[in-house]
Order: structure tokens, then sequence, then C-alpha cells
């Protein structure tokens, strides 16, 4: 049973408290961007391009204009006028703005955005909106993009489709080679392009003050704030004028709201032009055509390997698809995993040839298990490919080559330094759960009867806390030692903590949740620390620029809150709870460390009877300043900016301690087929996680189960699919197939704990967790279904008429 916030307890972490957060939400009293109300509020409706590529010949606005109720419509002409392209993190010269300047590279590219009174006027008004096209060839296929010399060139002053390529050498692979048994490869692998469909989708609203020439933007904007820099400079204001507001719930954004500025950036240049305050609010169909996505990857995987299954090292070439631009912060789907490049694996040979493409789909960003999910869904079947050729289970050859439980803290070939773990236990737990010898027999009873039923395994170390200098991987070493650079590295995060005059506690984080339950944890730890109930603890989480003091990494992207805020919160309120001590002490006649705290009281250790209540000492810190112990300010609060030291530049071999806790995971699946309609359908689900310390286990088993179901999605349902001239086919849920309830299968979870070092609390991310595993796991059991065939599983989403095609071509063959 869930404990109740009113209940006080020796430890509050590690108890599954409901949370504090959803009364508010299930009663319809959450706060929200499109709740927020301003004097003269006008309303924007955004006028999209219709093709894949084409030139602006012109656009004629002049019917909407003088539609009652149109106050302004704004052009790409006047974007470029009042700001500059985005700043970038590669060296390609793309020039990127909020709205299309001369050119449309994907449909769903903003051309004119309209002012109006209301929405309903500023719909009407988009289609009275002439433009003149000249539609040009296009492309959509990243290695097409770049290997086909008949491919159109997107951006003429760049010369080629490649925003980014990087070879990177970690080790020695011609040396693996050469002492290789076998070599191993996977072959052509296509991972889909596919999204987060949260329940809100973007929204944004401007006011530009002409007095102070500044800008207000309030947004659903989770960080990282790092785009507040990249957004003055779009707008040619320095940071002191432009204040970012968000409120206090978010529906839902699993990295997906972290490229919500460009229209940020359009709000505000439209609230400049018309000179009123100005408010976007993002449908459905827009969201699915023109937000954004993870990327669509391409790769080959190869490995070298002995014949006991030893993996000396890998070798992978891949293409990511940015879309028409690249933009802030790609090309991070690259780069984000460096340090876990190697996933659970002990090999210390590897090689990286990537290419960051621009092709005429929409663009891409931070999406849940950002990079992650490509990269083991590669590495993954990799790993298969390897016992498929040497004859050994996938789970025998998985065991043989992970980490070492004492091996911890680990360095990777490309500089992670995972921090804790037990990655066999996690394993063979995994196995025991799913009873996978039991499995195996069920599969040879199946077969036997002509039923086609697979067994998936898969592993995945599990990043929190991304350092941002991994972006700087992007450069050269060469590059990155220029006279004048600034080597770029951290992840901070802020939390604030007060007691006021009666007693309870108030704290401020920036961890700006999207319904993670940041209040409830953020309530655990605070209420532990200060020895209170939680129902005496209060979380503010609505976050402004101008108020709060935040860092560029600020923000609930990564899944670094676990590791990195409530690090930051728990420093506060020790900070906090060593001054109580320090007041209490004289009044107790004792030391301050012969104290401590709990049911709202300090008392003496070894004689709880002698006490005192927390709100008085609150009441002498605010009340009576005079009477503190000499050196101590009045009141009672603290601030901490937590940063792990670790948080390096990348070294001059590229290496890069990218993200600053690593978790694991391992999973079993099972799935049968059904061979007449190509239907997948999943039999069995086990997930094993290691988190570190887990500060609410029902919250982080949510956190596993919607990531667990995110990641089959992928797999099995969801893809932005295109057509060949780059239409694109799925603009309603009718097209884009997002599962709901009745498609999730059961999930079995256990836990293995093994504290991080590195963090306060011991604890580290979970908020992408299965995300990152789920398309590999089921990509490897429905392989594992189809083998006895010899049809194998290189693309996904396996969609039934996907499955049931290979079925039907090698049934032509005689082989089905």
């Amino acid at each position: 049973m869930a404990a109740t916030t009113t209940e006080t307890a020796q430890r509050w972490v590690g108890r599954s408290v409901k949370r504090v957060e959803d009364p508010r939400l299930l009663t319809g009293r959450g706060t929200y961007v499109d709740d927020l109300h301003l004097a003269n509020l006008h309303q924007a409706a955004i006028l999209r391009s219709p093709h894949a590529h084409a030139r602006i010949r012109g656009i004629d606005a002049s019917k909407a204009e003088a539609l009652p109720g149109v106050v302004g419509v704004v052009r790409g002409k006047q974007v470029a006028e009042l700001s500059e392209a985005f700043p970038l993190g590669v060296a390609a010269p793309v020039r990127y703005y909020s709205c299309a300047v001369g050119k449309v590279l994907f449909v769903g590219e903003p051309v004119a955005v309209v002012v109006a009174k209301d929405r309903y006027t500023a719909e009407d008004a988009c289609d009275l909106i002439e433009v003149d096209y000249e539609p040009l060839p296009c492309v959509l296929d990243p290695e097409k993009a770049v290997e086909d010399p008949t491919a159109p060139i997107l951006h003429e002053n760049v010369g080629s489709n490649v925003a980014n390529h990087r070879v990177l050498h970690y080790g020695d692979t011609d040396k693996a080679w050469a002492e290789a048994d076998l070599i191993v490869k996977t072959g052509r692998l296509v991972f889909p392009k596919y999204g987060s469909t949260p329940v809100e989708g973007y929204a944004a609203a401007a006011q530009w003050d002409p007095l102070n020439q500044a800008y207000t933007i309030w947004s659903n904007f989770h960080g990282p704030f790092i785009m507040h820099p990249v957004m003055c400079r779009a707008l040619g204001v320095t940071e002191d004028r432009l204040r970012f507001i968000v409120p206090p719930d978010i529906g839902g954004g699993f990295g997906i709201k972290s490229s919500v500025y460009p229209y940020m950036t359009l709000m505000a240049i439209c609230a400049r032009v018309t000179g009123l305050p100005v408010k976007w609010i993002e449908d459905r169909r827009e969201h699915l055509v023109a937000s954004s996505s993870g990327t669509d990857r391409v790769s080959y995987l190869e490995a070298a390997v002995k014949k006991d299954g030893t993996i000396l090292g890998v070798r992978m070439k891949i293409y990511d698809n940015c879309g028409g631009y690249i933009r802030t912060p790609e090309p991070a789907c690259l780069y984000r995993a460096t340090g876990n490049y190697s996933g659970a694996y002990l090999f210390q040979n590897l090689k990286m040839d990537q290419y960051a493409v621009m092709t005429n789909k929409s663009l891409t960003g931070p999406n849940r298990g950002y990079g992650c999910q490509q990269l083991y869904f590669g590495l993954e079947r990799l790993v298969d490919q390897v016992a498929y050729d040497l004859g050994m289970d996938v789970a025998e050859v998985r065991l043989k080559n992970l980490i070492p439980a004492g091996a911890f803290p680990y360095t990777t070939p490309s500089g992670g330094i995972y921090d804790s773990g037990d990655y066999s236990k996690s394993v063979r737990l995994a196995l025991d759960m799913a009873k996978y010898d039991e499995l195996r027999k069920r599969q040879t009873a199946a077969r036997a009867s002509g039923k086609l039923y697979g067994i998936g395994v898969a592993t995945a170390v599990d990043p929190s806390v991304t350092n941002m200098a991994y972006i700087t991987v992007a450069w050269t070493p060469e590059e990155r030692a220029r006279k004048g650079y600034l080597p770029k590295a951290g992840s901070s995060e802020t939390g604030s903590v007060r007691i006021d005059p009666s007693g309870k506690a108030f704290c401020m984080v920036n961890t700006t949740p999207e319904g993670q339950g940041h209040e409830t944890a953020v309530s655990q730890i605070v209420a532990d620390e200060l020895g209170m109930a939680i129902g005496d603890v209060h979380v503010i989480t609505e976050f402004d620029t101008f108020t709060r003091t935040w860092s560029i990494t600020s923000g609930s992207y990564s899944s670094r809150f676990a590791s990195v805020g409530a690090s930051a919160v728990a420093t506060a309120a020790r900070r906090v709870k060593e001054k109580v001590l320090k007041i209490a002490a004289p009044m107790l006649e004792v030391n301050p460390q012969d104290l401590d705290v709990r049911d709202s009281k300090v008392f003496v250790k070894g004689s709880p009877e002698r006490s005192v209540p927390i709100r008085r000492i609150a009441g002498q810190a605010h009340w009576s300043a005079t009477l503190l112990p000499e050196g101590l300010e009045p009141g009672l609060q603290a601030t901490c900016m937590f940063n792990f030291p670790n948080a390096k530049p990348p070294d001059e071999k590229d290496r890069v301690d990218s993200s600053q806790t690593y978790g694991f995971i391992a999973e079993v699946m099972g799935v049968e087929i059904d061979p007449a309609t190509g239907e997948v359908r999943i039999d069995k689900y086990v997930t094993v996680h290691d988190v570190g310390t887990l500060i609410n286990p029902m919250i982080v088993e949510g956190q596993v189960m919607g990531g667990a179901l995110h990641g089959v999605a992928g797999a099995l349902y969801e893809e932005m699919a295109y057509d060949e001239s780059g239409q694109f086919l799925a603009a309603s849920f009718m097209d884009y197939l997002c599962p709901t309830a009745m498609e999730a299968p059961p999930i079995e979870i256990g836990h293995v704990v093994s504290p991080s070092p590195f963090t306060v609390l011991g604890s580290k991310g979970c908020g992408e967790s299965s995300t990152m595993t789920a398309p590999a796991v089921v990509a490897n059991a429905i392989a594992d279904a189809l083998r006895p065939l010899n049809i194998a599983v290189r693309e996904l989403p396996m969609t039934p008429n996907k499955v049931w095609k290979l079925l039907q071509e090698q049934k032509a063959k005689g082989v089905a």
C-alpha cells in the first residue's frame, strides 16, 4: 500500500508514496501554457509547405491581411530581417530560421504566420494566402543522400547533404580483425523515424517590450536551457533581454519539447511585428507533420570474434537522417552515447564512421532514448548474429562478454565512466524471471506444431545526465584545440530549500517536470533530510529565467532528475539541516553533532525526549535574528548548484564521459507470429533495471512501463512514413498508429540495486529506461521466430504488413 503524505517516517526515500501532483492534475487544476491569459492576447496560425522541396517564388497575403480580425501576416522575409539563422554545433554553413526563407525543405515547414483576434480567423486567413512554389526533386534516404551522386543537394552553399562526418577510432580494430576467428556482419539495418505524441503538443506565447527591447516567452519548453543563449543569438538580444517562463505543468514531453524553441522564436518575431502578445497552440496534425522526432538511421555493423564467442572489436557505419536542416542540438543523436558506444560489453576496439545527413523529411531532435535506441538496435542485433554464426545461445554470448561486477567504476574505450553495476546478476535475474529454459522448451514445442515462436534477449547501459561536452566530439581534436576555443563541459542543476517561519519547507527545482513525479520525489527527499512529513514539504516547479538560479544545462531531459536534480535538492536540504542543528544546539545545551531531526523535531541522539520543534527554530531564525548563534544569518534557506567532477571536455583521442551516471537494463521477450496475418503478439516480457537507489519504486516502475511501451511502439507500430515524393503519410492517428492499453503487453519488472558513488543518494536516471532496449529485444525475438525460415530482421517497425510480405516472399520460394 502506498504511504500517505501526512505520515511521519524514518525514511521516505525508497517508499512507493502516492504522487502529490495527481489530485491537482486529475481534477483539472493543472496550469499549462494554454491557461495563460494576457491583456489583448492574439492567436497565431501557421501556413505550412505542401511540398518536400521547392523554391518560394512569391507570397501574396493581401486577401488574408484584409480579412476582419487579422492584425498581421509574418513571412520568411521578415523573419530573416528580424533574426539570424540559429547557431549550430557543426561547421556546415546551414542557415536554419524559424520560418522558410526562399525555399522549403520538408512538408510542413512554416511558410507564413497569421496573427488574428482568434484561432478560427487566423486559420481562415491562412487559406487565403497564395504561395507560388517551384517544386524540386527530393531525397529521403540518408544513405542515398550521401552516396548517390544524382541525389539533389538541399543546401547549395553547403555543397553536399552531409552536415557532419567523423570517423572515431578507439583501441586498434585492425589488430582485432587480424586476430579474429570470424567476422560477423549485420547487413543494412534501418531504424525508423518516430516521435513521442505527448497529450499536449507544442505551445508558446510571446510578448515584446519596446521600451526595454526585450522579449518574454511562455512555453512548455523543458530544457536544456542551453537553448536560451541559442535563441538570444537568433533574436539578436543579450541574455538579459530574453525571459523564459515555464508553467508548473507540461502535458508530456519525452524529449520532443526540447525542439519547441524555433516556434518560440517565431512567436517572438510575430509579437514584435504586430506589437501584440501572441499565442500559438499546436494541433495534432501539426505535431505529427512538423514538430520533431528521433532520427531514422541506416547502419552497418560488424564484429571481430573468437570461436568461443569473445567479441574483440566492433565497427559501425552510420547515416543519421536529420531532416531538411540540421538544428541544435543535432548531431547529438550521433554523439550522445559516445561514452557508452560499447554498451555493456568488454571489447576495447571500436571504430565509428558517422554521418549526420540532411534529407527532405521533417526535422529531428531529442526523443526518449535519444541516440541509444538506434545504437542498441544495431549492437544487440549484432550480438545475436554472433551467436547465430557460432551456434551459441544468445544469452550465453552476452554473459560471456559482459563487464564483470568487480570492474566498476569502469572506463570504456570511448571514455565513459560507468559508475556501478552488476550486469551478470541483472541478466541472470531476467533469465530466471522469464524461466528461460522453460521458454526454450515451449518454443521447441510450438515450432513442432507449426507455430512461429521467438525469444529475444537484449541489454543496454542506460546513460543519464549528459555532459554537454559530448556534442563537441562532432569537431575534430584539431578544431577543438584552435586558438580562442572555450571548452564546454558540465551538467549542473540547482535546487533551493527554505523553511518558512511556521516550520514548513519550500523547495524550488529547475527540472521542468512533464509528468514524471518530480514534486513527489523532491518531497520524499527533503522530508527525509529535514525529518518532516512530506505533506509539510511544498515543491515549486514553474520556471523563470529572471527569478531563478539556473544553469544552461537545467531542465528535464537525459533522465537527469534522479541523478543531478535529486543531488542538488538533497545537498541544499542538508545545508538547511546543518543550520537548524546549529540554532538548536544552545537551546538543548549540546553540540550540533549530537543532534538529529525526526517527526518535525530536533532531538538529542540517545535522549529523544530532549527535543525542540522545528517550527520554534524556524520562528527564531525569522523573528529573533539577534538571538541566533554568532555567525549565523537570519532565515533558513540554502541553494546548491550540483555538478559532477567527471564532466570534462573530450580529450585529444575523442574520449569523453558523455553521461554522469549509467544504469543497466536486461530484457527477455517471447513473441508469437500469426503466419496468416503477420501480427506479432508479445507473449512474455521481462525487464530488469538497475537504477541505483530507488527514490520511489512506484514512480520508477511507471517510467519503466511507459518507456517499454514507447519502445514497443517504434518496434511494431509507429513510423513517420513518406511516399517517394516526400509527402507525409501519417498525419493523423488513423495512419500513425500509437499503441494503447489494449496493445500493451503484461510486463514483469525486476530490480538490481547498485548505488552510484557519484550521486548524493546513490540514485540514477530511469526516465528513458526500456525505450532503449524494447526495439532491440522485439527485433531479436521476431528474428528468432523467423530464423527457421531464413528471414532476417533488419528494419523496424515490424508491422503486420511487413511481416506478412516477408512470409509470402519465402513462401513463393518454397521455404515457408
